[in-house]
């Protein structure tokens, strides 16, 4: 499994971020692409996976944080996007919901890393909240190339996803997956998303999966705090919805992230080689991500104070 969207760099892991990193790769978590959020996050994720195989990063300014960025930016997140591994440019797009940085800001700097990503032939990692269709309509106008967009923790209606399937973007699903309280809607809209462009995340620390335990084996071990090594929990949610099996999603989207992102068909971070097309890994045994889901009920969850990523 890869994990296309984890916040590696937030203060929530800085007391134990190379055991949450060995606990991926215990869990099967065979890569991560860490996100970078604004030029600060987006530096110290490049140098965190620039010496760690099986880790990528991307490099973009946030719409929450359009509105302070410096002079001399787009250039930081030029160049912090030549380094090897960084992948994509993002996060980036519009958040009108909660509007931290006003809408026109927000605006001109998701259309310069737009122009960015085309010019550097890079994905695009793309956050979509409360627009009013207006990220799909900036992405059109700039000509972001399809296959090289995902939008980012899909949370939208199905009017939402048929346009970005429409265009021919990739998809995002979170955790939010597994919230019986608001995920009903994208768990009706799981199946209609084609095989090729599915792909899965954590968004990590947030939107910690309730679908685990509360307590007990499997539960988590740091409280709300959601990490890589609960990818397992999204893949067994999204193969429920799609009536396929976790090794079903599980390798078939870790294709399609190798895809949009171009990363290498190298052994995975186990030392195995990853499967071919149409081929089935096991579930990972032996830690908390790899026990059975538990019954219908149980849950931990996590509250994003801000906006949902």
């Amino acid at each position: 499994m890869i994990d296309i969207g984890a916040n590696l760099t937030a203060p929530a892991f800085d007391a134990d971020r190379a055991e949450v990193i060995a606990r991926a790769r215990d869990a099967g978590v065979h890569g991560i692409v860490v996100t970078g959020t604004d030029l600060a996050s987006a530096a110290v994720a490049a140098d965190l996976v620039a010496t760690r195989e099986g880790l990528w990063s991307t490099a973009g300014v946030h719409p929450h944080d359009a509105k302070s960025v410096p002079g001399g930016w787009l250039t930081t997140v030029e160049a912090l996007a030549a380094r090897d591994a960084v992948v994509a440019v993002g996060e980036t797009g519009l958040d009108f919901h909660r509007n931290y940085s006003p809408p026109d800001a927000q605006r001109g700097v998701f259309a310069a890393q737009i122009q960015l990503a085309l010019r550097l032939d890079m994905p695009l990692f793309v956050h979509d909240r409360d627009s009013g269709g207006e990220t799909a309509r900036l992405l059109a106008a700039h000509d972001a190339v399809p296959e090289r967009v995902v939008i980012h923790c899909f949370t939208g209606s199905r009017a939402d996803l048929d346009a970005w399937l429409d265009a021919g973007y990739y998809i995002g699903i979170t955790g939010w997956i597994c919230d019986e309280r608001r995920g009903g809607e994208l768990r009706e809209l799981a199946p209609l998303i084609p095989d090729e462009r599915l792909l899965i995340e954590t968004d990590a620390p947030y939107l910690l999966p309730r679908t685990m335990p509360r307590r007990g084996p499997g539960a988590p071990a740091h409280g709300r705090r959601n990490e890589p090594a609960f990818l397992p929990w999204v893949a067994r949610e999204v193969a429920r919805c799609r009536n396929a099996t976790p090794q079903e999603v599980g390798a078939m989207t870790a294709r399609n992230a190798r895809r949009l992102f171009r990363l290498p068909c190298r052994p995975d971070l186990h030392g195995s080689t990853p499967p071919a097309t149409g081929e089935k890994p096991a579930l990972p045994h032996a830690s908390a991500a790899g026990e059975a889901p538990p019954a219908e009920g149980s849950e931990t969850a996590p509250e994003r104070s801000a906006a949902v990523e």
